[in-house]
């Protein structure tokens, strides 16, 4: 029996106001819970501070554990809370190798021509050049745990969970960058610039997701965006610094052109290039979606 207003009788609209809270402190339990399982998994580090003086190897582990703890979490949230799968994270690899190709080209490009702009107005200049093919494999593997740690919270658990409430994909694509921002911001040389160009640099890991529900084009992306600009082209990412480098390299001037100590996401350039990145990336997965071609993850 249907009521006046032409809603089935007993069915309760949840108000949008409601709804919104619930979405917020889903959030927020996430991320709570993330650290906590962090600090739970990460209770070795504590009991062998000696750990410490490895260097690289730390923070491998440390990031390992923050991937254990992102993961958990989503899991533990996903079935508890929302009786899902935990395969709608996103994390299936079938028919996913063009995804993690075209995050390395996209990377690779952006890097590429941003490096060779900044070498070719004299804002940086290569000192020397340290090959060490030991540091470049643990930095590998420890941005691989950056990436997987940062894409599951902020596009596969935020961002998913919006989508999944039915937020406007580009307003849920907005506010899981914005918020992804916003946890550097303890970073050393954190800047209104560097808001900014994380901010992009979220709409552009995301900009696959909102049509295919799948992370590995972000992961990928995360990932050798922070393997070039770190530890092969020796900037700093995201104001931290990473080991050895492969380019050890010397800053005329600390400006907007060439970021400073906060590294290519704090330059003027990388907010261009990212720019430029989003909508062609954006319109290439629009373009997939509509034909058939940009398939959602295999759960």
């Amino acid at each position: 029996m249907k009521s006046m207003d032409g809603n089935e009788e007993g069915e309760l609209k949840v108000p949008k106001v409601v709804a919104c809270m619930a979405m917020i402190a889903k959030i927020v339990v996430y991320i709570l819970l993330m650290f906590t399982l962090t600090e739970i998994l990460g209770i070795f580090l504590y009991i062998f501070p000696a750990l410490k003086e490895s260097g690289i190897l730390y923070d491998v582990l440390a990031r390992t554990c923050l991937a254990g703890g992102a993961l958990l979490a989503a899991f533990i949230l996903l079935k508890g809370w929302d009786h899902r799968p935990f395969a709608e994270l996103g994390l299936s690899l079938k028919g996913r190798a063009k995804d993690i190709l075209w995050g390395l080209w996209v990377a690779l490009i952006i890097y590429a021509v941003g490096f060779g702009i900044l070498y070719g107005l004299g804002e940086v200049k290569i000192v020397s050049v340290h090959f060490n093919l030991n540091d470049l494999l643990m930095s590998w593997v420890l941005m691989l745990m950056v990436a997987v740690s940062e894409e599951v919270a902020f596009r596969g658990f935020v961002l998913g969970r919006l989508l999944s409430a039915g937020v406007n994909r580009f307003v849920a694509l907005f506010l899981s960058s914005a918020l992804f921002s916003l946890m550097h911001f303890l970073n050393p040389d954190f800047s209104l610039m560097a808001f900014l160009n994380i901010l992009l640099a979220g709409v552009l890991m995301g900009s696959t997701y909102i049509y295919t529900r799948n992370l590995w084009f972000p992961i990928a992306l995360h990932l050798f965006w922070n393997w070039f600009q770190g530890p092969i082209l020796g900037l700093e990412v995201s104001g931290e610094q990473y080991g050895n480098t492969l380019l050890n390299l010397n800053l005329p001037e600390e400006n907007l052109i060439n970021g400073g100590a906060f590294g290519f996401e704090g330059s003027i350039l990388c907010t261009a290039l990212i720019s430029i990145a989003i909508v062609l990336t954006l319109k290439s997965a629009s373009k997939q979606s509509a034909s058939g071609l940009c398939p959602h993850s295999v759960l």
